[in-house]
């Protein structure tokens, strides 16, 4: 070999190296992506809750037919973890019930009475999809709620879809945020429903609260959709973390506050955690949140990312700041 050819290959071979030092440089300290399904870190919607002592994180993951050993649908994965970082899957939620036989995803939990109360969506029903209910006293096995599906919007506002459930506590009473699509099927935006405080989240106690969206996608970066909304109660307000955009648009994270969780204001004009730069691991977006606070008080921001446009997601968190102006992201 010339010195010319040498020189060409150890420059090769330093690159090479310094590359993958990059890569793995660019990994979060939490990087999760479940592979039992299809082969492939494969995890998306996370939702995170700290219970008996132990944090559980429920998240969508692929169905696979056992037939036919191809993807068929959705179900829902329970990973458990003790420092918030490192986690290892622990069950399943598979199809039951004949709405689910499609499948179901996008999970919501909260803990109330010693129990994980579960909302999620059926799947692969499109306007038809709604959201439904189950509770579990070990965090793993769930027993549905007699009177699922629980909610589905109406009005002509909405083609009656709902989906990506989240249930919060606010000012006495139960709000559930969810998205849905315009009547068209091609906007997707946020809709609510309240139920009393003393509920036990069953089909009759849920009222939708206005019969129009209360938050929808406007800004550039927020393209046809607007979904995922988690929220979070700090400085005596809401504050709603929200996808925009369709994934890997990209899709991207931005944050809205309100005062009575029906009436939500934008705190930028610009998404609050935006997708990677080319070459990060979450280069084709950052997405789909989900706002947890510890017992301790401080609070996580989950969310799902990718670099190859779907073929792979996992899941990451980052932690959060709050100042009198909302959340920002701690270093």
């Amino acid at each position: 070999m010339s010195n010319k050819g040498l020189i060409k290959t150890v420059f090769y071979l330093f690159t090479m190296v310094i590359l993958s030092f990059s890569a793995k440089a660019q990994k979060p300290k939490m990087y999760y992506g479940d592979t039992s399904a299809l082969g492939v870190p494969f995890s998306k919607d996370p939702t995170v809750i700290k219970f008996k002592g132990k944090y559980l994180m429920y998240f969508s993951m692929r169905m696979i037919d056992d037939k036919t050993n191809g993807m068929n649908g959705w179900q829902i994965g329970i990973a458990e973890s003790s420092d918030l970082y490192n986690w290892k899957k622990i069950g399943e939620i598979k199809p039951e019930a004949d709405y689910e036989k499609k499948g179901l995803c996008a999970p919501g939990a909260l803990v109330r009475d010693g129990k994980v109360h579960l909302f999620y969506q059926t799947y692969g029903n499109f306007e038809k999809d709604a959201i439904c209910h189950a509770w579990s006293s070990d965090g793993i096995q769930f027993t549905r709620d007699s009177s699922n599906p629980i909610f589905h919007p109406t009005g002509e506002w909405t083609n009656g879809r709902a989906i990506d459930a989240e249930v919060h506590f606010f000012k006495n009473q139960y709000f559930l945020h969810f998205a849905t699509r315009d009547k068209s099927g091609k906007i997707q935006k946020q809709g609510v429903a309240t139920a009393p405080a003393n509920t036990d989240f069953k089909r009759s106690d849920w009222k939708q609260a206005v019969d129009s969206s209360i938050l929808k996608p406007e800004l550039p970066w927020e393209g046809e959709c607007v979904e995922g909304a988690s929220v979070i109660t700090k400085n005596k307000k809401l504050y709603m973390f929200y996808a925009g955009a369709y994934n890997n648009a990209p899709q991207q994270i931005g944050i809205a506050e309100s005062s009575d969780g029906l009436t939500w204001k934008r705190l930028s004009d610009k998404p609050f955690l935006p997708n990677g730069k080319p070459g990060s691991w979450n280069s084709s977006e950052s997405g789909h949140p989900g706002i947890f606070q510890d017992s301790n008080g401080k609070t996580y921001l989950f969310y799902q990312g990718n670099n190859d446009n779907g073929k792979t997601w996992y899941l990451s968190n980052i932690p959060i700041g709050w100042s009198e102006k909302g959340p920002y992201i701690r270093k």
